[in-house]
């Protein structure tokens, strides 16, 4: 009688571990499903840009009814590479986007990650009032400060290298020092600093330390995830920043590459072109998030967001 309990109860449990990976199958499938269906939708515009830069204009739309869109068949060449070089000074619009763009994100995260250390490690006075009051930035819509920022920046002075002169524009300095502080930048310096034990700081002020010496030597170096999605969620605006350089520059010598992709917008537009130049200018971004893509997911995930 003992020995048939046992025998039911074990038939039981295998039974109820069949259906448990039983489930777990089902679910691995679904997720796998569900990653396969978001990167087709995320992926295939990217493979149809990258495809259709290496077909005349006349075979992008002969494609466009079927499959073969997104594949790389008929007629390819670099000719639409070679017409983007032709058409436009793009190697200066490239230089003057990377040369804006690194230099936004370098100086955004020194002096963001320098106001996130005062407000969560030193404590200061009315600090979380402050932070409040940087947060609520964020609702405001760059739009909206637009016009006030260009009158703003049209009255400041600048060395030109020989005199000093009224205004900015048509300069570096306009497409990078409005978009050096920002809001989120400091949140998110802000949780992760805030989720590092403050013994380490009692332990340095102990040894003689100064707060930038913390700062430098302590603080930074743990903030690696933080510093990988500041980096990022800086670059990506910094790089697809248009209307603003639209509004403040006037010759090629400073237009960045997004504001460039306007000259192929004539009464002889090519696609194929199009396709091409957006194709080069997407390529910085996929290659920083692929660099950084384990501390951000790792940020985002465990500190970035949290509380």
């Amino acid at each position: 009688m003992t020995a048939t309990i046992r025998d039911i109860a074990d038939i039981e449990t295998a039974h109820t571990a069949q259906r448990t990976r039983r489930r777990a199958g089902w679910r691995a499938g679904l997720t796998l499903a569900l990653k396969i269906l978001l990167a087709l939708v995320f992926g295939l515009p990217l493979v149809f840009m990258i495809v259709s830069s290496f077909k005349p204009d006349t075979q992008i739309f002969g494609d466009l009814g079927g499959i073969q869109a997104f594949l790389p068949v008929g007629k390819l060449s670099f000719d639409n590479y070679l017409g983007v070089f032709d058409r436009v000074p793009f190697a200066q619009f490239l230089l003057n986007s990377i040369i804006i763009s690194v230099s936004t994100v370098v100086l955004g995260i020194i002096v963001n990650s320098l106001a996130a250390f005062t407000l969560s490690r030193m404590r200061i006075p009315g600090g979380r009032i402050a932070l409040g009051v940087i947060l609520a930035t964020l609702i405001v819509p760059f739009e909206v400060m637009a016009l006030p920022l260009l009158w703003e920046v049209n009255q400041l002075p600048y060395f030109d290298g020989s005199q000093l002169v009224q205004g900015w524009l048509d300069t570096y300095t306009v497409q990078i020092v409005p978009f050096i502080a920002n809001a989120f930048s400091i949140f998110l310096f802000y949780q992760y600093f805030d989720s590092i034990p403050k013994e380490l700081d009692e332990a340095a002020r102990v040894d003689g330390a100064g707060w930038f010496r913390i700062y430098r030597s302590i603080i930074m170096p743990l903030a690696g995830p933080a510093i990988a999605t500041v980096a990022i969620l800086t670059f990506l605006p910094a790089w697809n920043q248009y209307l603003w350089p639209l509004m403040v520059t006037q010759s090629e010598a400073v237009r960045p590459a997004m504001v460039g992709i306007d000259y192929f917008k004539q009464l002889n537009t090519s696609w194929g072109q199009i396709m091409a130049y957006a194709s080069i200018i997407t390529i910085p971004v996929l290659a920083l998030f692929i660099a950084f893509q384990r501390s951000f997911v790792n940020s985002i995930a465990s500190q970035g967001l949290k509380g």
